[in-house]
Formats: structure tokens, C-alpha cells, sequence
């Protein structure tokens, strides 16, 4: 089944207008019964608010609901299918693929009021959290205690565990660690129809199929989590934090594959290019030198002994394709440091490019070299400064493409941009996305990576959950972009679920 969906304004042309008048005035006052008058907002100059997230595109929620509870979450979204109207749960808005945008409008529900951290238990080395609270705060929570959260985003200071659930987040430290899946233990959360059920938890290895993961990337178009069990670690007894700067970013590519076939596997691996580490440093002076190509972040953890004999085969490895300097920070200033000038590199570009375009593609640590080549001849084609920052270890590249919204078909060059780089990371067997999500960026490209077969199947699993398809419509599953149609996840006819 196809439903034409007219969109109400053009992405990354400006507000566009909410239509407040869509929802009845019947469904607005069952939400405040819910919420209270205070506990939702409904001006358009307070939509505009919520009608983009980190990425390019825009549009304008109906309604936007903040609820403080399960049973509020439970209550609305019975609201919404109810009036049949679309529901798009929201954490800190940070996401970079338009997953939080509210593509048909409809009831944004979000989660800053459930921002409490509801149990911490360091024996068993595991809290419960609610979906707004920040990622960033769960750390400095345990910290004291020896213990940290270690999946990282770069907004780790804004976004939240919820967001990063929805997303499957990531970060600099993703190599050793993994991404969010590998840190949720178990969800709380709410079915389209208002029913609350509890998938994992804090015992291990339980019986029957891994619903936690299934959820946990679902970019919010199965369920809405309303309740997070994650896992915490001990901080390590040494942390060695490495600067290896580089006349060539080839060369620095090459690096990365040199130092994990030496059976090394730091925590991260962050690589800068040039243009990217001149903006970072004149924005944070971390200490960047700002005539490199490239250079390369570095850490490692672990015992004393084992960090330092792991140094000098890093050093090894940075010295046998030809870097410049290798630099060991000497103190945890100099090392936060130069974290500081990589975490805000995105907010460096700003003073740089008041508008920019981050993608997100992986490719083979052995294909680095050869797509940093691609980016610059796409960069070159297209007349479009693009600036690299990626993790490295993984393969996880963004490439930042900068672009002027004023300018007559910047926009469109910059999409294209996109992608060309995904297109090629897909051809040497990478893919479209680490971290930050398919969402509406890059729905249109699944069939790029999956078949026929594999894209009906994760269709299936969506009408499973959502078979009205009113939780965060149009993302993730191709739309048809041609004519701007969403494709509901109804079934094939005649094809039975499973």
C-alpha cells in the first residue's frame, strides 16, 4: 500500500509552516488531561523549535508533548492512535540523519522532563535510566566511584542515552568498546497500541530472541523507549593518549591498518585532516599543528606495562609510514586537551561554515587511503570544500561538506556529494552508516546495500510492531522519493509475516 504524502515545505529552505490545525481540537485536550496546560507546547514560534534536528532537513510537529512518566508515555500514544496521528519520540535533538523530524507532522514527544538516572548499582556495574537523561551525566555520576559509561558520541554533553539507543550511537572510543547495543542490557517501552513490556534486563544471557537488540537501532520507528538498564566499566588503571601528525593523510591511512596488523587494538583511533584540524585548532587551540595533512588520535589503556610496550609498537607502526612527529601527552591536561579540540571539532566548522553536511559511511580500515582519494576528486567535482574527521580504527568516516544554503544549488550539490562518498563505501564493502542512523537521509539508499528480499523482511518487522505505521513515519525504509510517496509497511499480497 502507497500513501501520497505532500510535504509542506521544501528541507533545508527555511521554517516550515505547523499545521496545529490538523490534530482535532478533541485530541489536544485529551493531551493536556494527560500532561497538564504546561505540558505541551502548540505556538508555531515554539514548534519551530522541533522541526529539525543535526542534519538538513525540516518539518514542523503538530503538537509537541513532554511527558514525565511510562504510564504518560502509555496515555499518549493511546491518545495518538486513537486520532490516528503520526508520534515521533525526540531526545536532545542531535542526531544527524533526521530521525527526530517529524516528516508528517503529527505528536513530538519529548523526553526532557524524564531525565533522572533511577538506580545505580556499581556491585553488579549496571544503572537504570530514564530516556532523557544525558550521556555525558551518567559518567560524571560514577566517576567518583572508578566507573564510567563508555559509549562516547562526540555531543556526549547534549545528547541523550534515550537518542542514542534509538540511533545505536557510537563514538571515538567505539573500536574497543563497541556502540550502544553492546551497552544496553535491557529497555522499557511502549507498543504503538499503549501496552508497556520489558525486553532483557539485569540478568545475563537470558532465553529467547534478543528483542533489547532488535529495538536498540531501531531509530524509534518500532517502539518508544521509556526506560534504559545499561552497563558500566571500571576506568582503566593507565590511559595513554597519542598525537601522530603527518604530511600526507595517506599516509596516516595507512597507519591505521599498519598498527591493528601488529595485533594492537587501542581503545581509539581518530583521524584529522588538514583542513579539519586548522579549524579545530584556531576554535581550541588543543595543540594541532597547523601545517599537517593529517593527524592521528591515539589511546590506549590498559596495565601499565602492557600500555607501554604498545606505545612504542604504535610508535613503530606511525614511524614506518613516515609520520613527522609522535607526541605522548605528559599529564591528563594535556590529554583532555586534545580531546577537547577533537569533541568540538563539529562546532569548530561553525566559525568556519554556518552550514555544513556530515555524513556517515564505513568503509575497510584497508580502504581509507583509497576513499580519503574519492572524497577529494568528489570535493574537486563538485566545487565543495570538504573537511575529514572520522574513527579511523573502525572505518567510521565523516566527511564534512561545507555549503552555503544562500547559494543557489549548494544544497543539491552538497546531497550529492553524499552521495557519491556512501556509493563508493558501499563498493568496497562498507556502509552507509556507522553511528549516526539511516533516519531520512539515507532511506533512499538501502537498496544500495540490501535486496529486494531483505528490505521486505525488515518491512515485516516493522508492520509487526507498527502495523498502522504511525511511529516515525517516512524514516529508515525507502520512501520513493521520485514522487515523494511513503511506502507503509504493509504486506506483499499474499505473503504471509514469517
Amino acid at each position: 500500500m502507497r500513501v501520497k504524502v505532500r510535504f509542506k515545505g521544501s528541507a533545508g529552505r527555511g521554517p516550515t509552516a505547523p499545521s496545529v490545525a490538523r490534530l482535532p481540537a478533541a485530541c489536544k485536550q485529551r493531551v493536556a488531561a494527560v500532561v497538564g496546560p504546561r505540558g505541551y507546547l502548540d505556538r508555531p514560534e515554539d514548534l519551530a523549535i522541533y522541526e529539525y534536528d543535526g542534519s538538513v532537513d525540516k518539518h514542523a510537529p503538530d503538537l509537541v508533548v513532554f511527558p514525565r512518566s511510562t504510564a504518560e508515555v502509555s496515555a499518549l500514544v493511546k491518545i495518538a492512535r486513537e486520532f490516528r496521528t503520526p508520534l515521533v519520540a525526540r531526545g536532545a535533538g542531535t542526531g544527524l540523519s533526521g530521525g527526530a523530524i517529524p516528516r508528517e507532522g503529527g505528536i513530538t514527544l519529548a523526553f526532557a522532563r524524564m531525565n533522572r538516572i533511577l538506580e545505580i548499582d556499581l556491585e553488579n556495574e549496571r544503572a537504570v535510566v530514564q530516556p532523557g537523561v544525558v550521556n555525558l551525566d551518567l559518567t560524571l555520576a560514577v566517576q567518583g566511584a572508578g566507573y564510567f559509561y563508555a559509549p562516547d558520541p562526540s555531543s556526549q554533553r547534549a545528547c541523550t542515552i534515550g537518542g542514542n539507543v534509538a540511533e545505536n550511537s557510537g563514538g571515538p572510543h567505539t573500536l574497543a568498546y563497541g556502540v550502544t547495543t553492546n551497552h544496553v542490557l535491557g529497555l522499557e517501552l511502549v507498543l504503538p497500541d499503549g501496552s508497556v513490556i520489558e525486553t532483557g534486563g539485569p540478568e545475563a544471557d537470558l532465553p529467547g530472541y534478543d528483542l533489547t537488540g532488535l529495538l536498540t537501532g531501531s531509530e524509534g520507528t518500532l517502539a518508544v523507549i521509556t526506560r534504559i538498564t545499561v552497563r558500566l566499566m571500571r576506568r582503566p588503571e593507565t590511559v595513554k593518549t597519542i598525537l601522530a601528525i603527518f604530511d600526507s593523510s595517506e599516509d596516516a591511512g595507512r597507519t591505521v591498518a599498519e598498527i591493528t596488523a601488529r595485533g594492537i587494538t587501542p581503545v581509539a583511533i581518530e583521524m584529522l585532516d588538514g583542513v579539519m584540524l586548522r579549524m579545530v585548532e584556531e576554535a581550541t587551540h588543543a595543540g594541532y599543528p597547523m601545517d599537517a595533512a593529517a593527524v592521528l588520535l591515539i589511546e590506549l589503556e590498559g596495565l601499565a606495562e602492557a600500555v607501554e610496550h604498545h606505545v612504542e609498537q604504535v610508535r613503530q607502526s606511525c614511524e614506518t609510514c613516515r609520520a613527522r612527529e609522535f607526541r605522548v601527552a605528559q599529564s591528563s591536561e594535556e590529554r583532555e586537551l586534545l580531546w577537547k579540540g577533537r569533541k568540538n571539532a563539529f562546532g569548530a566548522v561553525g566559525r568556519v561554515s554556518p552550514t555544513y553536511y556530515v555524513q556517515d559511511g564505513v568503509v575497510p580500515r584497508t580502504k581509507i587511503a583509497e576513499t580519503l582519494r574519492v572524497i577529494d576528486g568528489v570535493s574537486k567535482k563538485y566545487g565543495l570544500t570538504i573537511s575529514n574527521i572520522f574513527h579511523a580504527g573502525d572505518g567510521n568516516l565523516h566527511p564534512i561538506i561545507l555549503f552555503n544554503p544562500r547559494t543557489p544549488g549548494d544544497l543539491e550539490k552538497a546531497r550529492a556529494c553524499g552521495e557519491e562518498i556512501l556509493t563508493h563505501c558501499i563498493a568496497v564493502g562498507g556502509s552507509i552508516t556507522g553511528e549516526h542512523g539511516v533516519g531520512m537521509e539515507k532511506n533512499e539508499m538501502m537498496p544500495k546495500l540490501f535486496s529486494d528480499d531483505t528490505l521486505e523482511l525488515i518491512r515485516r518487522l516493522k508492520f509487526l510492531f507498527d502495523p498502522e505505521g504511525r511511529l516515525n513515519p517516512g524514516k529508515m525504509l525507502p520512501t520513493g522519493r521520485g514522487c515523494l510517496e511513503i511506502r507503509q509497511p504493509a504486506l506483499r499480497t499474499g505473503t504471509p509475516l514469517f
